[in-house]
C-alpha cells in the first residue's frame, strides 16, 4: 500500500512529507495506522546530525499510538482492531536483559538506528529505494510495519493522542526520577530541563514523595508548567537553584539531580555533579552529540564524596509492564498528561512543530494524524 510519511534524506536536513510504499507485514510483524506521534527531541537529533544514521533516507517517529490493521504470520499477542502504544526498543522477552526485568536494554535495541527490521530487510520504500524506519517503528507515517514486540496493547478507552506520550516522554522522565534517581520521601531533587521529558521527571519525583522538586529551565512557560505539575520551586539557571537547595539542605546539596536537557553537553554533567550532596546521584537522561566525550568531574570528589553518575535509557523501565501502569495512573488522576500537550500539528507541519520546540513555545507538540 501507499501512505504518507515524514522522511529525512540528508543530515543535517529537514523532514520532507512524501508518499512511500509499504510492504505487508511479515512473520511476527503488524501493520499499524497511527493516530498520533509526539515530537521528541531524539528525532531532532537525527535531523541536526547529532545522531549519525547508517541508512538514508529515513522515516523517524518513535512516540506513537495507533490501531492495528493487519497482523502477519505468527503474531499471537495482537489482533486487528487493537489499540497500541509503541515501544521504541523492542522487548523480545528472551535475551538476558528482558529475562532479568530490564526490557529497556533488550538486545534488539541494537537495531534502533539501522533502519531495517529484525530480519535485516526493509518494509518502507520510495520507488526502488529502501527507507529506513526509526526504532523499527517510523511513527512519522500514517501507516507503518513494526514488530509485534514493539507494540504495547492498551485499553481502547484511552485517547490515542494522549496515549502516544507514554511511548517515550512519560516513562523516560518518570523513570528517571523513580528508577534511576531512586527518589525517596523527603528528598530534595533538581530537574535540569523541564520540557517533554523533564516535566515527567518532575511528576515522578513528586509522586515518589520528594519534599522539594526544583525545576531549572530558561523558558518561563516550562517553569510555570513545572510549578503546576509538582515542582516546589523553579529557576531559570542552575546557579539560582543551587543557592536555593543550599538553603534547604544546610549547604549539602541535592539528593539527586536529573539532567533532561534536550542537548546535553559535558559542562551540564559537570555542573549537575557539583549540585549533589555526598552520596548523591546524578542522572543523565538527555542526549548529547555522539562525538562529544569527556566530562569535567573531579576524580577525588567522585571517590571521596561517594557520588554516583547514572545513565538512564527509557526511564530504566520495562515498557510492556510499566506503560499500562502509567496509563492507570493517568486514569486515576495521579499522572497529568493532557496538561503537557501544548499544541497538535498535521504531519505537513512537522518542521513547524520542531521550530516551536526550539523556540520554547511547547512542552510537548504532537502530530495528530486525524487532523487535515
Amino acid at each position: 500500500m501507499k501512505t504518507k510519511a515524514a522522511v529525512i534524506f540528508e543530515q543535517p536536513g529537514k523532514w520532507e512529507v512524501t508518499e512511500v510504499d509499504l510492504d505487508p507485514p511479515k512473520d511476527f510483524e503488524v501493520m499499524v495506522e497511527f493516530a498520533a506521534c509526539g515530537l521528541c527531541h531524539s528525532d531532532d537529533h537525527v535531523a541536526t546530525g547529532d545522531m549519525p544514521l547508517s541508512h538514508l533516507p529515513y522515516c523517524g517517529g518513535h512516540e506513537g499510538a495507533g490501531v492495528v490493521l493487519e497482523v502477519g504470520p505468527g503474531v499471537r499477542s495482537l489482533a486487528a482492531g487493537d489499540h497500541i502504544v509503541t515501544s521504541f526498543i523492542p522487548g523480545c522477552g528472551k535475551c538476558r536483559w528482558c529475562a532479568g526485568g530490564q526490557q529497556n536494554l533488550c538486545d534488539y535495541g541494537a537495531l534502533m538506528m539501522t533502519g531495517s527490521q529484525m530480519d535485516g530487510t526493509y518494509r518502507m520504500h520510495i520507488g526502488d529505494t529502501n527507507v529506513g524506519q526509526g526504532s523499527l517503528l517510523s511513527a512519522f507515517a500514517r501507516h507503518s510495519i513494526l514488530p509485534e514486540w514493539s507494540c504495547i496493547k492498551i485499553s481502547q478507552d484511552i485517547p490515542l493522542l494522549i496515549a502516544a506520550l507514554v511511548g517515550c516522554a512519560v516513562p523516560t522522565g518518570w523513570g528517571s526520577a523513580v528508577n534511576a534517581a531512586q527518589v525517596s520521601p523527603g528528598d530534595v531533587v533538581i530537574i535540569m530541563g523541564v520540557g517533554g521529558v523533564g516535566i515527567n521527571a518532575v511528576q515522578g519525583a513528586s509522586h515518589a514523595g520528594a519534599a522539594h522538586v526544583v525545576a531549572v529551565d530558561p523558558v518561563e512557560l516550562k517553569r510555570n508548567t513545572a510549578l503546576r505539575l509538582g515542582a516546589s520551586a523553579a529557576f531559570a539557571t542552575l546557579d539560582e537553584a543551587r543557592h536555593h537547595v543550599a538553603d534547604l539542605t544546610n549547604g549539602q546539596g541535592a539528593d539527586a539531580t536529573i539532567i533532561t536537557i534536550g542537548v546535553v553537553t559535558s559542562s551540564h554533567v559537570g555542573e549537575g555533579f557539583s549540585s549533589i550532596r555526598k552520596g548523591g546521584t546524578l542522572v543523565v537522561t538527555g542526549m548529547g552529540k555522539m562525538s562529544e566525550v569527556g566530562i569535567p568531574v573531579g576524580l577525588f570528589e567522585l571517590t571521596m564524596y561517594q557520588k554516583r553518575i547514572q545513565g538512564c535509557l527509557y526511564g530504566m523501565m520495562s515498557p510492556s509492564k510499566d506503560v499500562p501502569r502509567l496509563l492507570g495512573l493517568y486514569q486515576s488522576g495521579h499522572l497529568k498528561l493532557d496538561e503537557i500537550v501544548s499544541r497538535t500539528y498535521e504531519l505537513d507541519q512537522i518542521n513547524e512543530g520542531y521550530a516551536d520546540m526550539h523556540a520554547g513555545q511547547v512542552i510537548r507538540g504532537v502530530i495528530d494524524f486525524t487532523k487535515g
